[in-house]
C-alpha cells in the first residue's frame, strides 16, 4: 500500500483535526447486480475531485483484473469524498448473492443506503433482499432510479412500483444516469440532507469495528476500520477483543481514494488500520478493537461468519504441483477468508483439496484466481452441498463429499439444506418459472403479483438442486429477465442416494454425487452418455457404468480404437496373419486388465454444465 505523505489537519479537514460528527455520512450503495453501483462510484469520485481525470477508469474502485473483466464487484471497497463540507465515506459493495455476507458487512459501517433500481428493468429479487437487510440495520434509504438515459427506461412506471413494494415514496425517489452524470449532484445533496450523521462519544473507550481485511505482501494485513466510540490514535497499543490479543498501531489512515496516513480518526470515521498482523484470521471481519490503556468494557456486535455452501474438490493436473496449490490457498485465503480447504485424496485424480465456497459463481472465481495469479492448471470435481446423515444409533454425520455417504445398511436418513428462493420474472414466464421449480422439487411459499407484468415467487428448494446450473436455465426459459436471490431456510428430509459413476469399472469418486432416487435414472443415463462422447477411445472397449451401490442404472461403452495389424503383411501364409491378430487380441486382453483410461479435463468440467 503506497505511503503519499501525511495529511495535514487543514488539507483533511479545513478547520479541525478530526472533524465533528455532524459533518460526517456513511454509505453504502446497494442494488441487485448490474445496476450501477460502481459507475456511480466512478462518477461520484469525478464529481467530488477525489480522482485526477488523467487517472481515471472504469470500474475505479474494483482493484481485481477479475473484477473489471467479468464486470463485477467482488470486494466491498470503500473511500472518502468531500461534499458541501461534509465528509462523505462511500462504500460500493458486490451486487451478486454469493457476496451477500460482503453487503451485510457494509451496512454495519452505515448509517443509511443508496437503493439503486435500473430504470429500464425495475425492481429485481436481490434489490428486495439488500433494501429488507438495510431496513433490518436502521438504515436511512435514498432511493434512486439509474440508466433513465437508456431509450427502455420507464422511471415514472419503477417509481411507482418502488412505492407500492417497498413503502417509499415516488416523489422521494431520484432520477440519475450513473453513466453520463446527470442527477449525481443532485443525489449528493439526498446523501448530506437525509442520511443522519453518526453518534459517537470522542473521549469515550475505543470501540472500532473492522468490517474487512486484505493481506499486503510488504505490510501485513489491512483492515477496513469504522470508529464507534472514542477516538484512534496512531501511537496506541490495541487490544482485538475477539483473538484477546495485542498490537502496536504501525499505520492508521484514510483512503481518498490513494491511502493517506493520519494521525487519529474520531468517532464516525471510517479509515484503515496496519498493526502489524501476519494472518487475516488475526483481524477477523466483526472484530472489535479498543485500547489496552483505557479499554471498552464490552465488544461491539460483530457478524456470523459466512458458512459455505457449496464444496467441491481442487486437484492439480501434474501431481508434482500439489505443494504449490497448498501454498496457493494458503495465501489466496489471506485475502479471502470466506473459503475453506482441507486435504483430500481421490483414486482417478490423486492428491488434492477440498474447497467449500459460498456459491457457484464463487468457486468459480477462486478457481480462477488460482489459475491466473499462481499460474496452477487445476481439475475442479463436481460441485455437492453439505449434507447431515444420520445413522441407525442416532449418529449425527455431516456430509459434504459424496465418497463420504455411509453404508445404506447403517443408514436411517439424510436430510439436505433448504432455501428460501425470491424470484422475479415478467408474468408472461409464470408457467416457465413454475415448471422448471416443479422439476427441480421445489415447493411453493406464495407468489405475488407486484404489477399486472411482474410476478414474484417464493420457493422452498433443496441447494442442491440450485448450486447446478439453475440459474442459467432460469434465465434461458425467461429470456433473460427473472433474478434471483436466496437465502438459507435449514435442513429437510429427503430419499437420497449416491450414484458412481465407474469407468472401466473402476469408481472416478470425483463423479460421484447425491441425488434424489427419482432423479438417480435420467441423472445415471446423462452422465454416461456425456462421458462416451468425452473419454477418447482407447486399445480396448471401455464401459462407463452409472450405479447405486451394486446396481447398474445405465451403461456405455467407448468403442476400441482398432489398429491394423495386417496392414504390413503383403500375402504369404494365412498363419501368419492368425498369429498377429492373436497376438493383438492377447495384448487387449492384458490392457483390458491393467490398463489406465485418462479423463480429460472436458470431462470434468461438462458435469458443471449439463443440460436440462
Amino acid at each position: 500500500m503506497p505511503a503519499l505523505g501525511r495529511a495535514s489537519p487543514s488539507a483533511r479537514y479545513a478547520d479541525s483535526p478530526v472533524p465533528p460528527a455532524s459533518r460526517i455520512r456513511n454509505f453504502s450503495i446497494i442494488s441487485h447486480v448490474d445496476h450501477g453501483k460502481s459507475t456511480l462510484s466512478d462518477r461520484i469520485l469525478e464529481l467530488t475531485g477525489a480522482v485526477d481525470p488523467r487517472q481515471m477508469r472504469e470500474q475505479f474502485l474494483d482493484s481485481m483484473d477479475i473484477e473489471r473483466e467479468r464486470g463485477i464487484t467482488i470486494k466491498a471497497q470503500n473511500v472518502r469524498v468531500r461534499w458541501r463540507d461534509h465528509i462523505i465515506h462511500l462504500i460500493d459493495t458486490p451486487g451478486h448473492v454469493d457476496f451477500g455476507y460482503e453487503v451485510s458487512r457494509s451496512l454495519a459501517a452505515c448509517e443509511g443506503a443508496v437503493l439503486l433500481v435500473d430504470a429500464s428493468q425495475g425492481i429485481q429479487a436481490q434489490t428486495l433482499a439488500n433494501c429488507y437487510q438495510a431496513l433490518e440495520n436502521d438504515l436511512e434509504i435514498v432511493a434512486a432510479l439509474n440508466k433513465i438515459d437508456l431509450p427502455a427506461a420507464e422511471p415514472e412506471r419503477y417509481a411507482d412500483e418502488i412505492e407500492r413494494v417497498l413503502g417509499i415514496e415516488a416523489s422521494t425517489i431520484l432520477h440519475i444516469s450513473a453513466k453520463t452524470g446527470n442527477g449525481v449532484s443532485e443525489l449528493l445533496d439526498a446523501v448530506v440532507d437525509r442520511i443522519p450523521a453518526p453518534s459517537g462519544d470522542p473521549d469515550a473507550p475505543l470501540q472500532a469495528l473492522i468490517f474487512d481485511s486484505a493481506y499486503d505482501k510488504y505490510r501485513g494485513v489491512v483492515s477496513s476500520i469504522r470508529v464507534v466510540q472514542g477516538t484512534l490514535r496512531n501511537t496506541e497499543k490495541l487490544r482485538f477483543m475477539q483473538a484477546a490479543a495485542v498490537h502496536d498501531v504501525e499505520e492508521i489512515g484514510i483512503r481518498g481514494p490513494e491511502p493517506t496516513p493520519v494521525d487519529d480518526l474520531g468517532p464516525g470515521e471510517v479509515g484503515y488500520l496496519i498493526a502489524g498482523i501476519k494472518d487475516v484470521a488475526g483481524a477477523r471481519s466483526g472484530e472489535t478493537v479498543t485500547t489496552v490503556g483505557h479499554p471498552s468494557d464490552h465488544p461491539l456486535s460483530g457478524y456470523r461468519d459466512p458458512k459455505p455452501m457449496v464444496f467441491c474438490g481442487l486437484f492439480p493436473i501434474d501431481g508434482d504441483e500439489l505443494p504449490d496449490l497448498r501454498d496457493a490457498l494458503l495465501r489466496l485465503r489471506l485475502n479471502d477468508a470466506s473459503f475453506t480447504y482441507e486435504p483430500e485424496s481421490s483414486r482417478a485424480l490423486g492428491f488434492g483439496f477440498r474447497c467449500g465456497f459460498l456459491g457457484l459463481l464463487h468457486m468459480d472465481i477462486v478457481r480462477e484466481r488460482l489459475e491466473r495469479e499462481f499460474d496452477l492448471s487445476l481439475i475442479a470435481s463436481t460441485p455437492s452441498v453439505a449434507y447431515r446423515a444420520y445413522l441407525d444409533d442416532g449418529t449425527e454425520i455431516d456430509v459434504d463429499n459424496p465418497s463420504e455417504l455411509p453404508d445404506p445398511a447403517h443408514l436411517d436418513h439424510v436430510d439436505e439444506p433448504m432455501l428460501r428462493a425470491t424470484i422475479l420474472a415478467p408474468a408472461e414466464f409464470t408457467g416457465s418459472v413454475m415448471d422448471l421449480c416443479q422439476i427441480r422439487r421445489a415447493d411453493m411459499v406464495k407468489m405475488e403479483y407486484l404489477s399486472p407484468e411482474r410476478v414474484e415467487f417464493v420457493y422452498s428448494i433443496p441447494l442442491a438442486e440450485v448450486v447446478v446450473n439453475f440459474f442459467d436455465q432460469l434465465k434461458s426459459r425467461t429470456k433473460g429477465y427473472a433474478s434471483l436471490d436466496y437465502e438459507p431456510a435449514g435442513y429437510a428430509t429427503a430419499d437420497l442416494v449416491k450414484v458412481d459413476l465407474l469407468i472401466n469399472r473402476l469408481p472416478v469418486d470425483a463423479f460421484s454425487t447425491i441425488v434424489h432416487r427419482s432423479q438417480a435414472d435420467s441423472y445415471g443415463r446423462r452422465m454416461t452418455e456425456k462421458l462416451r462422447e468425452l473419454i477418447p477411445r482407447q486399445m480396448f472397449d471401455v464401459p462407463i457404468q452409472a450405479a447405486i451401490g451394486g446396481r447398474i442404472l445405465a451403461r456405455e461403452t467407448v468403442k476400441a480404437r482398432r489398429k491394423d495389424v495386417l496392414a504390413k503383411c503383403y500375402g504369404g501364409d494365412i498363419t501368419r496373419k492368425r498369429k498377429l491378430l492373436e497376438k493383438q487380441k492377447e495384448g487387449k486382453k492384458k490392457m483390458k486388465n491393467i490398463g489406465r483410461v485418462e479423463v480429460p479435463q472436458e470431462a470434468f468440467v461438462s458435469a458443471l454444465r449439463l443440460d436440462d
